[in-house]
């Protein structure tokens, strides 16, 4: 809790100490509750209210940061402790005035005991400035604080769902400020008359657009809509749906998902979130990019932070491969951003704890770097090779009647078909009223266009991938060239 380790930093005397929170009032209020339980000075300082002292009236000429500042001094007592809170501090400590004022504050209150406490979402500390503050992370509630705040919103017994569905409200829930889930809780009582997560996550997709490093995807798509693909949807439903909530050593981290473009890869991440009743979160890596230097690292961190607010989920990240593909290098095509940027993901891959399932897809192992395919970065690097005979029926199947086509007509050849293939050779028939056989004039197979690459990311990953649809190992049997069509030539009569 705040109020702990503040206690522990501010009897160690460190007279600088950075919170960063999004509940100003929250923290306030943690901080002047620790002030009463061990009988310290406190103070306040906003730019529209100026400095108060104990909450008691504005002190006279203080809505300068300087003047806060400078007034600390003569707050202090002998045998006392003051802390003075300022909010936003953030906004103000780039000035060179403010700066220099609270370098010599912070080194004369280890004579006094007076104690800065800056409040801001962000701790944004010059570098002059950051060995003198200690910076501390503000937690957002709890599963036990939500509850109660659920209980407390929601006074009647019909209100509030039985546990069972209590538990899946909190798990929406997680990641919300404490006023964010009063109104969603509330929004909630009114839409519905009881508490559901429709309106969290309606609260949350709101979140994700104020961002705009992150897409929330609606869908309804679920494993039925997609053919094929049997061991990976058994192997990632179930390592999400018999986790154990208690044991955070048994949290599931995700699968890669390596194979030929048009198997399915993109359409199995957007499908695992409706089957397993997770949001699904769509990274866009090209947001991600700034123009300012460090702008992109920020850019990162913020993203993730975001993602594990939204957990549980599914976070999708496509043809990951694109983004860090300059990692490989020495970096100076983009000044190491692509290396900050690996840096900052496999920190987090390594360490977060919260219920996020990456799935990342890739075209081109060759260009992702090895330290992101080792163990324990994900639980299955999973080859999508072309779908096999049984495997193109069912998609046949699910594209005409998809798009109305008439089942009993003639199919075409679909020889080195992907998924992707046999859906846009429907389209075409139904968009130009052809046969399926005559649209599919329009369609080569990319398996035929880059037939060299496909054939070399499949030895690539035959010994080392899981196969998509069968248990175990994918092993590439490479298979005679097909002829497309006989010649036949008539002996010399000479």
């Amino acid at each position: 809790m705040l109020k702990e380790k503040l206690k522990e930093l501010v009897s160690a005397c460190f007279t600088g100490i950075w919170v960063e929170s999004f509940e100003y009032q929250e923290a306030i209020r943690e901080i002047a509750e620790l002030c009463r339980e061990e009988e310290w000075i406190h103070a306040t300082w906003d730019v529209g209210t100026g400095l108060r002292v104990g909450g008691g009236e504005a002190v006279a000429d203080a809505t300068d940061p300087l003047a806060a500042i400078r007034a600390i001094s003569s707050i202090a007592t002998p045998e006392g402790t003051v802390l003075l809170v300022m909010n936003n501090l953030h906004k103000f400590v780039s000035s060179v005035e403010v700066m220099q004022a609270l370098q010599h504050q912070l080194i004369e209150g280890k004579h006094n005991r007076t104690i800065i406490v800056g409040l801001s979402p962000t701790a944004a500390i010059p570098v002059e400035l950051e060995k003198l503050f200690v910076v501390v992370e503000h937690s957002l509630p709890d599963r036990d604080q939500l509850e109660a705040i659920a209980k407390e919103i929601a006074t009647e017994e019909d209100e509030l769902p039985e546990e069972s569905k209590l538990q899946t409200i909190l798990d929406a829930a997680a990641g919300l400020t404490r006023l964010e889930a009063e109104n969603a809780f509330s929004l909630s009582l009114v839409r519905y008359g009881r508490i559901e997560d429709g309106a969290i996550w309606e609260l949350k997709a709101g979140m994700l657009k104020k961002s705009g490093l992150m897409q929330l995807y609606h869908g309804t798509e679920d494993f039925d809509s997609l053919g094929g693909l049997g061991n990976l949807k058994a192997f990632c439903k179930r390592s999400l749906l018999s986790q154990d909530r208690s044991n955070p050593l048994k949290q599931p981290r995700g699968v890669l998902l390596l194979g030929v473009s048009g198997t399915g890869k993109s359409a199995f991440a957007k499908a695992l979130g409706t089957e397993t009743g997770r949001p699904t979160l769509v990274l866009d890596i090209g947001a991600l990019m700034g123009s300012l230097v460090g702008q992109t690292e920020s850019n990162v961190r913020r993203a993730l932070q975001i993602a594990d607010a939204m957990s549980p989920c599914i976070l999708f990240i496509d043809e990951m491969e694109k983004a860090i593909s300059g990692a490989n290098s020495s970096g100076s095509g983009d000044s190491g951003v692509s290396n900050r940027m690996l840096g900052t993901l496999l920190s987090w891959m390594n360490d977060h704890n919260s219920n996020v399932y990456v799935v990342a897809t890739c075209n081109d192992i060759s260009k992702l770097p090895p330290e992101l395919t080792r163990a324990e970065r994900f639980d299955g690097i999973v080859f999508l090779d072309l779908p096999g005979r049984e495997q193109k029926d069912r998609i046949w199947e699910q594209y005409i009647e998809l798009f109305q086509l008439d089942a009993d007509q003639m199919r075409p050849d679909d020889y080195q078909f992907t998924g992707a293939e046999i859906r846009s050779c429907c389209r075409l028939a139904a968009l130009l009223d052809q046969p399926l056989v005559q649209a599919s004039l329009n369609v080569v197979p990319v398996a035929v266009t880059a037939a060299e690459s496909i054939n070399s990311l499949r030895s690539w990953a035959s010994g080392r991938c899981l196969d998509s649809e069968s248990s175990g190992i994918y092993q590439f049997q490479p298979k005679k060239t097909r002829l497309r069509r006989k010649v036949s030539v008539n002996p010399s009569s000479n």
